[in-house]
């Protein structure tokens, strides 16, 4: 039985490039039927921010701090690169229709996407930086954000710092603290044995938000014009940059495999929810399409570069698995 639950979360894992197509347009084609899951989505992310913390210490997540080189590159590139380009970008293409160009700017100057961190968890990425990055870039958002769009729009837009905080603490802060805490209480247990074993449930869950977050853009995508095609294939374009630009930052860096994963993932996943939000509640209408486009590509474009960044290290890991597996050889020869 544990076995056969095993080889249900390695076969979700192994085949997201074809499920998560699947996810999105069951959202988008049956949004009655998938739309009140949203209610307990952020009980989905809170338990799997706890299983992939499982798979760090707090001893970890320190040192990111301690030697923040890779996290500010990260913030760099989030915060100042990619909001820049965006306006620029959008600006030139779509100057007529400033709604169009004031959500896709909105898009590019949110924090890292929570849901990051399990892509990250599912590609054997650095949990810690990741965790890292999503925290210190929601954290400072109520400042960037609002600082980025009077910079580039002039416009004056008020943060709720408060609940976002809460909301940040409810789904990552507290359920991270507490995993790497059951870790090192435990002695590795927790990455060990518990992880595991409920490792293909937040798989399961992962599969379940992506759904239910794609029910959003249902009326968009079923009511589509051709300047929001327009805008959705700017978006597609533009959210596959910032994966190629975290592969390129991380070969910039000569990171490891699991820094790559994260930088990638980091650079690529923006947090939709707290945009949307943003976009409905201070601009026009039209500017919340570009916005929610990102619900339907990041998390395709997620999938693919995670096995991308898989074919492309392919022989790096094997060599590291031979020195580890040579490694524990030789001590146990010694022993």
């Amino acid at each position: 039985m544990a076995e056969a639950w095993k080889r249900l979360g390695d076969a979700i894992g192994s085949h997201m490039i074809f499920i998560v197509p699947c996810c999105v347009a069951a959202g988008v084609l049956a949004p009655d039927v998938f739309g009140p899951i949203e209610r307990i989505v952020p009980y989905l992310f809170a338990f799997m921010t706890f299983q992939g913390a499982l798979n760090n210490t707090l001893h970890q997540l320190i040192e990111v701090f301690r030697r923040p080189g890779k996290l500010i590159a990260i913030l760099i590139v989030l915060l100042v690169a990619m909001p820049l380009a965006a306006f620029g970008l959008a600006s030139l293409l779509f100057g007529g229709n400033p709604q169009i160009v004031c959500g896709i700017t909105l898009e590019y100057c949110v924090p890292v996407g929570i849901v990051s961190f399990m892509w990250v968890g599912m590609f054997a990425g650095n949990g810690s930086l990741s965790l890292a990055a999503i925290l210190v870039s929601t954290v400072i958002s109520p400042f960037s954000i609002p600082a980025t769009l009077s910079l580039l729009l002039g416009a004056s837009v008020p943060m709720d710092p408060v609940g976002m905080m809460v909301n940040m603490a409810f789904m990552i802060a507290l359920p991270a603290v507490a995993g790497m805490a059951v870790n090192d209480l435990t002695r590795g247990w927790g990455h060990e044995r518990l992880s595991p074993a409920i490792g293909p449930l937040c798989r399961i869950f992962m599969v379940t938000v992506i759904t239910a977050n794609s029910t959003k853009m249902s009326d968009y995508i079923l009511n589509l014009t051709w300047e929001r095609a327009s805008a959705a294939l700017f978006i597609l374009v533009f959210a596959t940059l910032g994966f190629i630009v975290g592969i390129a930052l991380a070969r910039a860096l000569s990171a490891a495999f699991p820094d790559l994963v994260t930088i990638c993932f980091s650079c690529g996943l923006r947090n939709i929810s707290s945009g949307a939000v943003i976009a409905t509640q201070y601009f026009p209408g039209e500017a919340v399409f570009p916005v929610m486009c990102g619900t339907i590509f990041q998390q395709l474009l997620a999938a693919l570069f995670g096995h991308v960044m898989e074919r492309m290290t392919e022989r790096e890991r094997a060599s590291q698995r031979k020195m580890v597996a040579a490694g524990r050889a030789a001590s146990r020869r010694k022993a």
